[in-house]
Formats: C-alpha cells, structure tokens, sequence
C-alpha cells in the first residue's frame, strides 16, 4: 500500500474523532519510560512522530505544556503524574522529584526540586526555573538528565543517597578552599590562574559543578582588550561515578575551620569511620574534551590521587600512549574544527602583523619516555585535599600545550616560498622544547631552548654557533616575550 493511500485511511478513519481523543489514545501507546533507543524500540516510531508534532505546536495551554512536561520525562526514564487539581506536574524518581506549578494557561508559576530526604528548594535554582517557564524543553532535559546522572552508582536507594551525601561533601570543602586567600576584589582571570582550586561555580540542581582552571593569554589579552566579553577558559565538572572497586569517601565537609597549615596547604580532618562510608564510587574532574597530557604528568596526578587509572578506567599500563605533540596538533585542530585528522600533517603556515609568515616544522618525537602522552577526559580521585594540587599539574601542562598550539594553523598559502621563514619545534625533555631557526645574519642554525617552569614562569636560551654574531636580545628578554 502506497504512504499516500495509507495516509488517505488513516484521515477518513479519524475524520469523524475530536483532537483531544487523539492525542490521549496516544499518550496511552506511549505510557511507559523509553528504555532503548528510538530506532530499536517497537514504539519508537510513534515516540519520533510524537515529538516532532510537540516540537512544531506551540504551547499555548495548560494540556499542551503537560503533555510536553509528561513526554519528556517519559524519554528520560523518569515517571510523571498530574496533580488531581490538573494544574501541577510532578517528575519523580526514586532519589529526587521535581514539582512544576502551572497556571490554567500554561504559564509556569514555580518550580521545587527535593533529593530524596530533603525538603524541597523554593524556585528551585533560578536557572532551572527560568528553563522551565521559558519552555527550553532541550534544556530542561538536559537538566533532568544530570540530575539522574547524579544517582548512576551501584547499590539500593540508601547506597545512592550516601554518594549523594558525599558529593555535597566534597563541594563544600572545594568551595571554602576557594575562599582560602581570597580578597574581595580578585577578579575571574587571577581567580583561574591562581586560586587554589581555579574559578569555582556551585552546582545548581543537576548542573554539576565546575572549575575553570586555564586561561591561555591570547584569552587574557581577548578579555583586556573587550571589557564585559565572555570568554571561557578550560573547565572540569566536578561529579561522582560509580565503578567496580570500593572507595572510602568522606560523608562530611573536612576542612579544618578554612585553615592553612605551615606548608601552605589547607588543613583537613583525618578521614575516620565515623566521617567517610567505603561506596562503589569515586570522585571525578571531567573535561569537556579530553586534554593531552605527558606521561610524566600522568604520574605526578597518580601520585596525588592514589588511583592509576584516568581514562574510562583504563590501567596506566595500558593506555593508549602516543607522541604527545600529535596528541597536542590532533586537539588544537580538532578545536579549529577544519582539519581532516586522518591526515598527518606537520608543517603548518602562521601569520603574524607586520610579519613575513611563519612555516613550523613539528618534530613529534616518539612514544619513548616522557615524550609520550594519551587523550585524558577524566580523573578519579577521593579526597578533597587531591584537588589543589591535581589543578596546578594540569595547569602546568596547559600552559606548554598552549605554546605548541600556538605553531599549529589550518591555514594554507599559495604565496613564493622565498618569503617564509622557516622554524622547527622539537621536544627535549619533561616540558621543555627547542626552536630552531636560521641565523638572520649568517646560514648557521640558531636555537632557542624554551623551558616552561611552571604555568606562570617560562625560561629562555638563546644558543649560536660562536662564531655568529648576537642578536640584540637577551634571554630575559626573550623569556618576557613568550610569558
């Protein structure tokens, strides 16, 4: 049978039924939470059509936003029911409910959200209510997913509460060690740089957490230069996950009254019986997208965290390893979002103002010591105390890809060779790398050993061949330039 003949059936069969009738005969094949996906599910084709037909309508009334409200927890394996009053939609599951107040119209009034033992949050987070009441459905369903992805751990109700528990744990200490030497006029740019656990943002309802922790300068000068813009550096969320092995994680705050000890760090209590529950999870710093980090790196965090593993949980051993300047290229073009990454490439074509364009060689090196890095997205840890010092590392290493991302470019030119400068980037050991070039006076190679010491400090050489005049720039000078 043609789809035009079967549509023609199905118009004639309806023709004589109100809207309404329709739509509940509907709602009644579609009463059960989506547990696979559309394309696997016999149902899936109705759910498709469904909310593309809600898509397109507007909401203009109280049925309309229910039945959104309702759909939408359905595809997010929650359960929903309406108030016998019609006018308020509740979306539950067995950790957290979430009340949404409508006025006959359709017009939201509030929104409470309530974990499972807690009295309800009045207007919920603003950002979740103003989701709500402006009819984001996208974005409420974010929200919703979030707030589920906070109970994915292993065990009952009680066991899932508890990991709970430990999370609001953990935000509270990160948030006071934010505060730690924190003056009241510290702007964003220094709080990232240089607060002890970057800048932080409370989560809100399901939103998690998050720390943004780098800030590359040419994103300094960008917020200099345009007072007001946003621009965002590198962010980690802060959540829980389950796994496989028991963990001992704290149930309370444990930082000592926002104490210092006498090495600078913040002072924690001991993480006793009493203060901490052995769970199937641990704590996570998650990345947007994964960030290349040497080897050497990777075992600096190990160190601090006392887990060895950081990838999908994946053992230190068998990571996927590779030269860590392919991994930094890969990532710097995948950001440009204009590179085919199945093609090696390692020369790439930089324009400067005022400048005669640049071409740099990347050596990548090899998978041998320290040169080595993998794709990191996440990191498990189980005590606050992990944070400060897991965020400098990164930072550190932020900084170096940073300057090796500064040589990548998408660009390509056509212009006469003659006109380039040519230079070669080399790694040479931990996070350190060499620049060669031609002597702009002689034919002999010119070198400059650029040493990043820590996120805020680079060093620079300069090295000639003897008998190669000097040029009129000193190594401090030097290392004042790239900083």
């Amino acid at each position: 049978i043609s789809t035009n003949a079967l549509m023609e059936q199905l118009y004639l069969k309806y023709q004589q039924r109100p809207w309404t009738e329709t739509l509940k005969l509907v709602h009644f094949c579609m009463d059960k939470p989506r547990r696979s996906p559309v394309s696997n599910a016999p149902d899936g084709p109705l759910l498709s059509c469904m909310e593309k037909l809600q898509r397109t309508l507007n909401d203009k009334s109280l049925f309309s936003v229910m039945s959104r409200l309702e759909s939408l927890s359905k595809q997010k394996g929650l359960n929903s029911h309406v108030s016998p009053s019609g006018t308020a939609c509740y979306i539950t599951s067995n950790m957290f409910y979430i009340e949404v107040q409508l006025e006959k119209d359709g017009r939201v009034m509030d929104a409470k959200l309530a974990h499972l033992g807690e009295a309800p949050v009045v207007k919920w987070i603003v950002i979740g209510f103003s989701i709500v009441r402006m009819k984001n459905y996208d974005a409420f369903g974010k929200v919703l997913e979030d707030l589920s992805n906070l109970y994915q751990i292993p065990g009952n109700s009680e066991m899932k509460a508890k990991a709970y528990l430990a999370l609001q744990s953990l935000e509270k200490d990160l948030y006071a060690m934010s505060l730690l030497d924190r003056t009241q006029d510290v702007n964003r740019v220094t709080e990232v740089l240089h607060g002890k656990v970057g800048h932080l943002v409370p989560r809100t309802g399901g939103t998690p957490m998050n720390i943004e922790f780098y800030i590359s300068p040419y994103q300094i000068l960008e917020a200099e230069l345009n007072p007001g813009s946003l621009v965002r550096g590198t962010k980690a969320v802060v959540t829980v996950e389950g796994t496989d092995i028991l963990h001992k994680l704290p149930l309370s705050p444990l930082l000592v009254d926002s104490q210092v000890g006498e090495d600078g760090n913040p002072t924690f209590l001991p993480l006793t019986n009493e203060l901490s529950i052995n769970l199937s999870a641990y704590f996570l710093l998650k990345f947007h997208q994964p960030i290349p980090l040497s080897l050497s790196k990777i075992e600096e965090i190990q160190m601090h965290t006392g887990i060895c593993h950081l990838v999908s949980g994946i053992q230190i051993t068998v990571l996927k390893l590779a030269p860590l300047y392919d991994l930094i290229i890969q990532s710097t073009l995948k950001e440009k979002c204009s590179e085919d990454l199945s093609t090696r490439k390692s020369h790439f074509f930089v324009s400067l103002p005022d400048c005669p364009k640049h071409c740099y060689f990347i050596n990548t090196g090899s998978e041998k010591s320290n040169l080595a890095g993998a794709l990191v997205s996440k990191i498990p840890f189980t005590h606050p105390k992990c944070v400060p010092a897991v965020i400098e590392i990164l930072r550190h290493q932020m900084a170096y890809n940073s300057l090796i991302s500064s040589c990548v470019s998408d660009k390509r030119i056509d212009e006469d060779d003659s006109e380039l400068l040519y230079f070669e980037v080399a790694p040479h050991k931990n996070t350190s790398f060499s620049v060669f070039f031609i002597h702009p006076m002689r034919e002999n190679l010119a070198c400059v050993m650029i040493d990043v010491v820590t996120s805020r400090e680079v060093q620079c050489s300069l090295h000639l061949h003897p008998q190669d005049p000097t040029p009129n720039s000193s190594d401090g000078f030097i290392s004042r330039s790239v900083k």
